[in-house]
């Protein structure tokens, strides 16, 4: 794996996400309740940055046809079917690391643990 430092635990609070790039890929970095989750910053229908849409305690609406996901999980709520691209995140100090390498790999054993279709 290689994780890369992304950004810091005090440029993201609680309840706030953020788009940033890891080597090419976009991403959108998710602090709930101090969990720190990463997704690929594209909604699954129209590719829309997931970053530009609203978030709501666990609740992402997409910003173009207000899609909508559990960032708790990446599982969708509406539809059920759609689930985000997950990355692996890791916590050192203040530091948040992100690794976009093994995303691609592992995304349909994710996806099947989380209950996703």
């Amino acid at each position: 794996m290689a994780f890369r430092t992304v950004t810091t635990l005090d440029a993201l609070w609680s309840g706030e996400m953020t788009a940033c790039a890891v080597d090419d890929k976009r991403v959108v970095l998710i602090n709930i309740e101090g969990a720190i989750r990463a997704y690929a910053d594209s909604c699954p229908h129209m590719r829309t940055p997931l970053s530009s849409g609203a978030l709501d305690g666990a609740v992402l609406t997409c910003a173009t046809h207000g899609w909508v996901f559990d960032v708790r999980t990446g599982c969708g709520i509406n539809p059920e079917q759609a689930c985000l691209t997950s990355f692996a995140t890791v916590v050192k100090g203040n530091d948040i690391l992100v690794d976009v390498d093994q995303a691609a790999a592992e995304q349909a054993d994710a996806l099947s643990a989380r209950g996703c279709a």
